[in-house]
């Protein structure tokens, strides 16, 4: 298993191809990993030659921060440590969430005081608050490049029109614009194929995919399949995500019917086949145990053939909807091209 890396988006900044995602450091929430055992997964990242690490404000009640911070110690510059800022626990501060320059400035103090590091290499956005300007996020990211607390800036959890426009004001005023993208992508969550996927490719975002499998919903272990170990979630809990329980079990059979061709868990074949699309995409790869880490990276060699990838997205397609739809009839490609559309090369 050799780790491979690959330019963030549009900038220079070299990652591993999957992601250390720690909402799972700490136990706060009564699923997560204990300090020693956290230690031992991310200690395994790293061994494996990852460099890129997610976090977030938030996570475990900022326990998630203060492992990293302690984790770091002697190697802090060869990572890629990536948190974010928007979120907080439910209280009685109008102003303690959003995204908002107020909450991104007490938010940023706040993570580089747990982390015990001067600077955070890649700044999420992590929800769209659907209140504040677009100016004054984007101006406040940019300060926070300029005083050198940040030296990057991604966005997690928005629209793409809302993107496109930050990107394109963040270039017409000379300011920071985000070099990555971060959202749910699964065999089970695909209707981000409709508009993030096509801006990611057009604007270069680096793509990082959360929740790859979808909640551990497509390593079978709620279905009958795969592990047998409980997971943080119940079946019906699950429902709220997946509504569409016919199509689950359909892309579930199909993944299994791979696992077992190709001999690897079914976790490695989703893994697989999110990195097999026609944008890269850099999995955020969450453990609460060791063993789920090393079954995860052990997905790094594995290539699936033609065939297997055409059953997978059979299995899991969606409709892409208005207008896409309009553009894939026969009639309207006839007069959009003249009748010559299979003579014009794209």
């Amino acid at each position: 298993m050799t780790m491979k890396y690959r330019l963030l988006g549009r900038s220079g900044l070299r990652v591993s191809e999957f992601a250390l995602g720690t909402m799972t450091f700490g136990d706060d929430w009564g699923w997560g990993a204990p300090k020693d055992e956290a230690q031992k997964v991310y200690n395994a990242f790293r061994e494996s030659g990852g460099n890129f690490i997610d976090t977030a404000n938030i996570y475990t009640n900022g326990t998630s921060e203060t492992f990293l911070g302690e984790f770091m110690k002697g190697h802090r510059a060869s990572l890629v440590l990536a948190t974010k800022y928007t979120n907080a626990t439910p209280g009685t501060d109008p102003n303690a969430a959003g995204n908002h320059r107020k909450s991104m400035m007490q938010s940023v103090e706040a993570s580089l005081k747990r982390l015990q590091t001067d600077y955070i290499d890649l700044y999420w956005v992590h929800i769209w608050d659907q209140l504040t300007p677009v100016e004054e996020i984007m101006r406040g990211l940019d300060d926070l490049v300029r005083q050198g607390k940040v030296l990057y800036v991604g966005i997690s959890d928005f629209p793409a029109w809302w993107i496109a426009q930050a990107n394109t004001l963040a270039s017409l005023r000379g300011w920071s614009p985000f070099v990555a993208l971060q959202m749910e992508y699964s065999l089970i969550e695909r209707t981000v194929e409709r508009e993030l996927i096509p801006m990611a490719r057009a604007l270069n975002l680096g793509v990082t995919a959360w929740s790859p499998l979808s909640r551990g919903v497509l390593t079978g272990k709620y279905h009958g399949h795969g592990s047998s170990e409980s997971g943080r979630m119940s079946v019906d809990s699950l429902k709220q995500f997946m509504p569409e329980e016919q199509r689950t079990g359909r892309i579930l059979a199909a993944v299994k019917t791979v696992a077992n061709q190709v001999g690897r868990s079914m976790a490695q074949v989703a893994l697989a086949w999110l990195r097999s699309g026609p944008v890269p995409v850099i999995p955020i790869i969450g453990a609460r145990k060791l063993s789920q880490l090393q079954d995860n990276l052990a997905s790094i060699d594995l290539l699936l053939s033609a065939d297997q990838l055409k059953a997978l997205n059979e299995a899991s397609r969606i409709e892409l909807g208005f207008p896409y739809a309009l553009y894939s009839m026969d009639m309207v490609r006839a007069l959009m091209h003249g009748g010559m559309s299979d003579q014009i090369a794209a």
